[in-house]
């Protein structure tokens, strides 16, 4: 089964994906960490990233290790760094590299290959797994989502500024809607769950609700 989580930056995706996948016991696919770890490597070996061939050769050379908690980037850890800002800041071209993008799908479909899953991102419902049993599409006000990514950082002991924050949250909303490569924008077929108010373990609950659902009538079929 492939349960897709799609959404805004700071819906909080990342954390309860996880949460999710360990409770059902599927693997966990962070599909925004493989592009951060392009875009990390795309900065560390100082090219244009404007460029959309040299982004993508270093695309084809990124090793890009996921596990619980960790990810790692040709067998270095790269877990915190690549949630800097700095990265942050960086990825628009990266994530709008419409050839960088195949590369990472197939990646994420090679992954998923006979195995349980739970994969979060932007365009899992609609471009990776079109065909997945479960699509939900979890989002947030954009002030409560820029709210929770400060305390994120700063959980992190990163230095976060929330009315910046909010700034390029704002632009990257816009930037992830309107690309013509894997837009942002919630499957027809997704159930779009929006976590005001919420906190994370009603969060997850909720979608635990949903994903035993859905179980269930693949069972009844």
């Amino acid at each position: 089964m492939i349960v897709t989580i799609d959404g805004p930056a700071g819906a909080g995706k990342s954390s309860v994906s996880l949460k999710l996948a360990d409770a059902l016991g599927f693997f966990f696919l962070d599909t925004g960490a493989m592009y951060r770890c392009v875009t990390l490597a795309c900065l560390r070996a100082k090219i244009d990233l404007s460029d959309p061939s040299a982004a993508l050769e270093i695309a084809k050379s990124c090793d890009i290790e996921l596990a619980p908690g960790s990810v790692k980037l040709n067998r270095d850890d790269v877990t915190r760094e690549i949630r800097n800002p700095t990265v942050a800041k960086s990825i628009k071209p990266i994530a709008e590299n419409p050839r960088i993008r195949e590369l990472m799908v197939q990646q994420q479909r090679k992954i998923c290959a006979d195995r349980d899953c739970v994969t979060e991102g932007r365009d899992q419902g609609t471009v990776a797994f079109p065909d997945a049993q479960c699509k939900i599409f979890l989002t947030a006000s954009p002030q409560e989502r820029a709210r929770r990514r400060v305390q994120q950082l700063l959980d992190n002991n990163i230095d976060a500024d929330y009315d910046e924050i909010l700034s390029q949250q704002n632009q990257r909303d816009q930037n992830d809607s309107s690309r013509q490569a894997g837009p942002l924008r919630a499957a027809p077929d997704a159930i779009v769950v929006i976590t005001d108010g919420m906190t994370e373990q009603q969060v997850l609950e909720h979608l635990l609700g949903i994903v035993k659902d859905r179980l269930g009538q693949g069972r009844r079929q």
